[in-house]
């Protein structure tokens, strides 16, 4: 289940990526790590590998560095192939998950540190330490130790310092790993907004779906060493191309079936649980087994039954979570699956609240859902 990634654009004389991961397998042993990946990257872009742990992920961000040798293929960078090339050759700056301060240096002699092993001059040190300090808005801090900051203020002094080389890629290991939720929703922004002035090309690495989202232009989900789907978070999260990632990008419910009716405008897919309309046609054919995925937040809730032959069930509500801004609805079927759903909370004091032990009907629109043939 392998993402292919077109090259055409190359044979055609467009214009080229300005990172191309070609055919990149790395092996540990008899272990195949990543599997024959290819993707392409644009300028500027920000690009996120999502996976959970073990998917191979941190393995091609490190072969990106050059921290890891492929066993095979390419990295093509502005056009160059820097496979071969060692890490402190590569125009490449990476941010660890650790951010990895000099706890004995100070905020100031951090983002110069590598300047000065480049052997700059002191006044073009000063003046780019000077505006990533502004950048990165930490101008009064620049006296301090890095036990002196908070967890995000550390973040930035690492971005910065990242950023001071001035590198054509940078490559972020999960970068706010180490916040808590609330700083950490609010750092994705300020981060992005960095990247976005300095104008570099990033590749970040994280397990956090929600960051991915919020922070990527494009987002490649891995698993078992192979790219599954490449996109736009919009698009990987609402036209999910396997059951693997519409169950691992967000909340999803999957009911498996058979194709009833194969129309070029709609089908028919009987479940267990229900019979589901879809408004648009798939490549399938009657009798084929495939799986319905809707998610929660396109589900709606009665205690009346709707007006609809389709995309409707029945069950009892056996959990409930409140989450201020939505509750979600755990409703078990006859069948005894278990589906949820997620109702705004739009109206502070609404008339319609179930509660544990009631019976209601859930139902979606037929263009709520997507059909998974793999």
């Amino acid at each position: 289940m392998t993402a292919t990634v077109t090259m055409a654009s190359a044979a055609n004389g467009a214009a080229q990526p300005f990172l191309l991961i070609n055919n990149l397998i790395k092996d540990f042993g008899d272990n195949r790590v990543v599997n024959n990946v290819s993707v392409a990257i644009n300028k500027g872009e920000i690009f996120a590998l999502l996976g959970s742990s073990g998917c191979g992920k941190s393995t091609l961000l490190r072969m990106l560095a050059g921290f890891e040798t492929p066993t095979s293929g390419e990295i093509l960078l502005n056009g160059k192939n820097i496979v071969a090339e060692a890490p402190y050759h590569r125009p490449i700056n990476m941010m660890f998950q650790s951010y990895a301060l000099f706890p004995h240096l100070t905020v100031w002699d951090n983002i110069a540190f590598g300047l000065r092993r480049e052997g700059l001059a002191k006044e073009e040190i000063a003046d780019r330490v000077e505006k990533m300090l502004a950048l990165v808005q930490l101008q009064s801090f620049g006296k301090r130790k890095p036990y002196q900051l908070s967890g995000g203020q550390q973040q930035r002094v690492a971005l910065a310092r990242s950023l001071a080389k001035r590198p054509q890629l940078l490559l972020l290991d999960e970068p706010l790993a180490a916040l808590d939720k609330k700083l950490r929703e609010r750092t994705q922004l300020e981060l992005v907004n960095i990247i976005e002035q300095v104008g570099v090309t990033c590749v970040m690495v994280t397990h956090d779906q929600e960051e991915a989202m919020a922070m990527a232009s494009r987002i490649a989900v891995m698993s078992e060493g192979e790219i599954l789907q490449i996109g736009n978070p919009g698009d990987v999260y609402e036209t999910p191309n396997c059951r693997f990632v519409a169950d691992f990008i967000g909340s999803v419910n999957m009911f498996n079936g058979e194709v009833e009716v194969d129309e070029a405008d709609h089908v028919i897919i009987k479940t267990p649980e229900c019979r589901h309309y879809v408004g648009h046609g798939i490549t399938g054919t009657p009798g084929m087994s495939v799986s319905v995925a809707v998610r929660p937040e396109k589900i709606a809730v009665s205690l009346e039954a709707p007006a609809q032959e389709y995309n409707c069930i029945y069950g009892e509500v056996i959990e409930l979570a409140y989450l201020g801004s939505y509750t979600v609805y755990h409703i078990k079927l006859a069948s005894g699956m278990t589906i949820k759903a997620s109702v705004s909370n739009s109206v502070r004091h609404g008339a319609f609240h179930p509660k544990w032990g009631d019976k209601l009907y859930a139902h979606w629109n037929d263009d709520d859902m997507v059909v998974l043939t793999r």
